[in-house]
């Protein structure tokens, strides 16, 4: 790593995470990282990026400075904030720094934010992250870029600025509309608020960007029971709907919206947000203002009198509103009583009602009473009413509002302390003989010889004198059962006391026993409410008193007369038959359920009739409601399904009890069963239950709707190429109901898979969840679902279609309803056609040039090879461009140089066998159209070229593929060595020159085979002898073949063992030097292979001037 001093690179490339100093000591690297991109935002919004750096050494504040690179001048720096340096923006963004639009923000020593608080589209760029160096040496990187997308706000809401007057209760419809144009794949949420005056904005309802509801806490209940909704109606229409207005909605109804969209990072980031104009809605309160007070006759009782309060509710419009009642008795809960007038006891006072005891019902709209038929000492307290306004919502559920109680009523119950014993007399004094005797006759009748249990008893017993009555009359009632048994009943003595007997005593004290003397010789007898034990012979016994002369009382005779009374008991035949006429019902249908009670009671007979229900898939039958014996409505624990749904009425003329239940669901369906109980009220205002009877079992079975629906059943097949949206359509072409809500789940089927997997799962309630098919193939930010509210038809876009997205792809339909207890069940599902998907890669249109030719060049000369792409598949692709060359003799092919796709220019074996490497040259003059310059070229390039060309293409997900390759025509090359054409003046000069006098000599070369080549020049000198005669010269001269042998033989064999020479030095030297000689100058050797002779003999050679020797 190099060290120096002043400012680094912000750049330094890092091979190890960590180095090692001299010292042993290890130093950490420094890392700057910043937030992955790109990031796509608005125009106009405020965003914020940021940086941080770890393993740095120095103080803990770290310093941070941004730069853009804009894409008009990617290499070009553009400064724009610093947190060290005022006076490092450049002038473009100085104003926006200084004016605080622009500005840094330190999270922390090493975490800083930059903030653009006004984006515009100028800011789109590659924006750097640096930070200062304060590490004792560089080490790691010192900053990082990442891309800003500016694209502008096409986000639109709307909605009509309105004023609206409603009153209390009335229901509020406001729309608005929202829509966007931004290409890329977005979000939207929409959100509903209310304002009123500077108070802080309260949700209404909102529908997030991932499809789900919600409300804040003011309005969270009222959405759970459907109160408040929010309907997307078409693509760009929100609709909000408040069905029942109150005082508190007065306010200012607007709604925002927002645009989400994905980061790098998954995260979502709301790019821009809008809201309408308002509308502002005021609410006329009605008057609801109601007051409640509690009376009673007196505030003093006695053990066992009757008490009865009386809870007055006034208000206005009290028919048409709902009041919910409790009682309270020490501020401990008596009974509570709902809208719907059923009394709910707790179980101490449960018990006393039962008993006849107690009684809470409701008088009218406006009173309610609670009555309390014999007191208790322990009954001494505090009484009160609680009186609470209750509101019905859509879904007939009751929320509680306003509550009133008035102040509370002490009572005192006193004990009874005045006890008395009565005792019957067993015998009567009888006159004795002489005396005077009776003359009285006696008649008994009664209102009715045979009668019904519990109907009244009244008898008369008439006394006959034949003259004036003597004296006075003593009365015994008396009554002869069926088993003979005599009892007294009452007892009325000469001074008119009228004494019960002993087994009558507490009846009579109860009232259920009188007697009285009508007239002075008429008596009557009441028994009321009679038992079937009251059966019997009743007798009258009559004796006739007088006053002695002593004064005492003596009986002067007795007479007697009886009647017989014949009861029938009532529960002899008592019967109940179940009966309904709709076993079998649909979804939100009614039916009807009668309980039939024979004999027919008279109304003053209590029968109590239970309806019992058995759900299905249950064994066990618990209570719904009862018809209590008093009139009241009682429901049983696990009957909140039906109380809102059901109505129980008691016919006037019998006591039959019909059932009547409406929007019937699957929790009405099963087995239906009514209990009657026949009841008699005693004496003492108790009640004793005589007979119970079971009916027979009502099956009721609940069916869903017959479905409607279809799904279009229509195959299609869709060809494309990469990079282009799939679009497939799921139609609904016939549902059951106008209310259905449909789940739709997009499946893809591929011939390798046994099955189809889900890509996307919409809910009938909007809500999205991805299936592991596309987050597993990545395919989550590429998939856009749409429902077009207009035909059922469904669409899912599969955005940047891959290769791999190829396959069968089909939806499965579910149709969901409400059902009567507003929950949501699936009544039918249906799969639709399939679309056979294929996408393929582009078409290969690739094409090179098919041009051949030949070419010959000498030896150092320039060779140009062209490779020309005629045509290319796509104009984004990169090309591949490989030269290669067919040596004679040699069948392989051998690459001479490679431009790979990068741009990046590589050498093949061939340049390194023939010693290229510095003669090749690459120019691309225009797009497609590439040339290799081969430089000095030698005999052994000779061969047959031809290029190849790759076309590489990127898919979707970013990855390069080879789409297409072609080759070329090809160019033959044969290098030439030039022709010799070497000439030298062989005209033989004459010259005399003096003994050591200096001479020259000249050697002209007429002609040469290349201006470039050198010549090795050997000087000879023949010498002759003097005198005349024959020499050896002459007589070799003469001879034409000594000639040839002596001087021209020799010479050839000398020149090709130069030549010989020579190529292998040149060899030597090629292998040792570069092919550049001295002062650059190229060593290319042409040699002369010809010599031209005079007929002349030479001596042999005395110089000899070699190639290269003389510069």
């Amino acid at each position: 790593m190099e060290e120096a001093e002043g400012t680094p690179e912000k750049h330094i490339p890092v091979s190890e995470p960590v180095c090692v100093s001299p010292t042993g000591v290890v130093l950490a690297q420094r890392h700057v990282a910043v937030q992955e991109g790109p990031l796509y935002r608005t125009e106009g919004s405020h965003i914020t990026i940021w940086c941080n750096v770890s393993g740095y050494q120095g103080p803990s504040e770290q310093n941070f400075q941004w730069s853009i690179y804009l894409p008009s001048a990617p290499e070009r720096e553009v400064q724009i904030v610093s947190t060290v340096d005022s006076s490092f923006p450049y002038a473009i963004y100085t104003q926006r720094v200084r004016g605080g639009k622009i500005y840094v923000e330190r999270v922390q020593g090493n975490s800083a934010l930059l903030h653009i608080t006004d984006l515009q589209a100028r800011d789109a760029g590659e924006y750097e992250c640096h930070t200062p160096n304060t590490d004792e040496r560089y080490f790691g990187s010192y900053s990082a870029k990442m891309n800003l997308v500016v694209i502008p706000d096409t986000l639109q809401t709307t909605a009509i600025p309105q004023t609206l007057h409603k009153v209390e209760q009335d229901p509020l419809e406001l729309t608005c509309e929202v829509a966007t144009e931004t290409f890329q794949h977005s979000h939207l949420s929409v959100a509903w608020l209310r304002q009123r005056g500077g108070e802080k904005p309260v949700e209404v309802i909102s529908l997030s960007r991932d499809f789900v509801l919600h409300s804040s806490s003011e309005y969270a209940q009222r959405q759970s029971l459907g109160e408040v909704r929010l309907d997307k109606l078409g693509s760009t229409t929100f609709r909000l709907t408040v069905f029942h207005l109150r005082p508190s909605d007065q306010g200012e109804f607007y709604c925002e919206a927002a645009e989400w969209i994905q980061d790098p990072d998954g995260s979502w980031y709301a790019m821009t947000r809008k809201r309408s104009e308002g509308t502002v809605v005021n609410v006329q309160p009605t008057d609801k203002e109601f007051t409640v007070r509690l009376e009673t006759e007196k505030r003093l009782y006695t053990v066992g009198e009757p008490v009865e309060f009386r809870c007055i509710l006034e208000a206005q419009n009290v028919p048409d509103r709902y009041f919910a009642v409790s009682w309270a008795f020490n501020s401990s809960l008596i009974a509570s009583m709902g809208p719907n007038a059923v009394p709910v006891l707790n179980s101490e006072f449960a018990h006393r009602e039962a008993r006849g005891q107690l009684k809470v019902a409701k008088e009218s709209d406006s009173v309610f009473v609670l009555k309390i038929y014999h007191l208790r000492q322990d009954d001494s307290g505090k009484y009160n009413c609680r009186v609470t306004e209750r509101e019905k919502t859509v879904t007939g559920e009751f929320i509680d509002k306003e509550s009133k109680r008035p102040k509370n009523i002490p009572i005192i119950v006193l004990p009874i302390t005045d006890n008395w014993v009565v005792k019957v007399p067993q015998h009567h004094q009888i006159l004795p003989q002489g005396h005077l005797e009776s003359s009285i006759s006696v008649e008994v009748a009664s209102n009715a010889s045979v009668i019904l249990e519990g109907e009244h008893l009244h008898f008369s017993c008439s006394v006959r004198t034949a003259g004036r009555p003597q004296g006075r009359f003593s009365v015994i009632w008396q009554l002869v059962d069926r088993q003979n048994r005599r009892s007294n009943i009452m007892w009325l003595d000469r001074d008119g006391t009228v004494q019960p007997g002993a087994s009558y005593w507490e009846r009579s004290s109860f009232g259920g026993i009188q007697m009285e003397q009508v007239q002075p010789n008429s008596f009557s007898l009441g028994i009321f409410n009679s038992r079937k034990e009251d059966e019997g012979q009743y007798e009258c016994h009559v004796t006739e008193w007088v006053r002695a002369v002593d004064g005492e009382w003596q009986i002067v005779g007795e007479r007697r007369a009886s009647t017989p009374i014949s009861i029938t008991a009532l529960e002899m035949g008592f019967a109940v038959t179940a009966i309904s006429r709709t076993p079998g019902v649909t979804y939100s249908d009614s039916f009807d359920l009668q309980c039939i009670i024979k004999p027919h009671y008279p109304a003053r007979v209590p029968v109590s009739v239970t309806w019992r229900f058995q759900p299905v898939g249950t064994i066990e039958f618990h209570d719904l409601v009862t018809f209590t014996r008093d009139g009241g409505v009682q429901w049983g624990d696990r009957s909140s399904s039906f109380r809102t749904r059901t109505a129980i009425e008691k016919a006037e003329s019998s006591n039959n009890v019909r059932l009547s239940i409406s929007r019937a669901s699957d929790t009405e369906a099963g087995k239906y069963q009514c209990v009657a109980e026949l009841w008699r009220k005693n004496y003492n205002n108790s009640w004793t239950r005589l007979a119970e009877r079971t009916s027979n079992l009502l099956e009721i079975r609940v069916l869903q709707p017959v479905t409607k629906l279809q799904v279009s059943k229509s195959k299609r097949t869709l060809t494309l190429v990469e990079n282009r949206p799939i679009q497939l359509n799921c139609s609904v072409k016939s549902q059951t109901s106008s209310n259905s809500h449909f789940a739709v789940l997009w499946y893809v089927h591929k011939p390798s898979d046994a099955d189809g997997k889900l890509i996307l799962k919409t809910t009938h309630s909007s809500a999205f969840e991805y299936g592991t098919y596309a987050e597993e193939e990545g395919l989550r930010p590429r998939l856009q679902f749409e429902r077009h509210f207009s035909g059922g038809l469904f669409s899912l876009t599969v955005q940047r279609a891959e290769v791999s997205d190829s396959g069968s792809y089909y939806c499965h339909v579910e149709e969901w309803l409400l059902s009567p207890n507003y929950a949501w069940y699936k009544l039918a599902e249906e799969v639709s056609g399939r679309t056979e998907v294929t996408v393929k890669r582009p078409d290969s249109r690739l094409k090179l040039s098919q041009a051949q030719g030949n070419l010959s060049v000498l030896e150092t000369q320039q060779v140009q090879l062209e490779c020309v792409v005629l045509n290319r598949t796509s104009a984004a692709s990169q090309l591949v461009v490989e030269w290669f060359v067919w040596k004679p003799n040699h069948p392989e092919r051998e690459t001479v140089a490679r431009l790979s796709r990068e741009a990046t220019f590589h050498y093949g074996e061939q340049a390194a066998k023939n010693n290229l490497k510095g003669r090749l040259h690459l120019e691309s003059p225009s797009s497609g159209v590439y040339r290799l310059f081969i430089q000095n070229v030698a005999v052994q390039d000779s061969g047959t070229y031809s290029c190849r060309v790759e076309e590489w293409l990127p898919s979707p997900s970013g990855v390069w593929y080879k789409r297409a390759e072609d080759t070329a025509g090809q160019m033959a090359v044969t290098v030439m060595r030039p022709d010799a054409a070497l000439q030298v003046d062989t005209v033989v000069p004459n010259a005399t020159v003096s003994e050591k006098a200096a001479f020259q000599l000249d050697c002209s070369i007429v002609s040469r085979s290349s201006q470039d080549s050198r010549f090795a020049v050997a000087w000879y000198s023949l010498r002759t002898k003097a005198g005349g005669g024959s020499t050896l010269q002459s007589i070799i001269c003469s001879n034409d073949a000594l000639f040839y042998f002596v001087f021209f033989y020799p010479f050839p064999i000398f020149g090709i063992l130069i030549i010989t020479i020579l190529l292998v030095r040149f060899k030597s030297r090629n292998s040792s030097k570069s092919s550049d000689g001295k002062n650059g100058v190229p060593l290319l050797w042409i040699k002369e292979p010809h010599l031209n002779y005079s007929p002349t003999c030479l001596e042999p050679p005395v110089l000899s001037i070699h190639p290269g020797a003389i510069d």
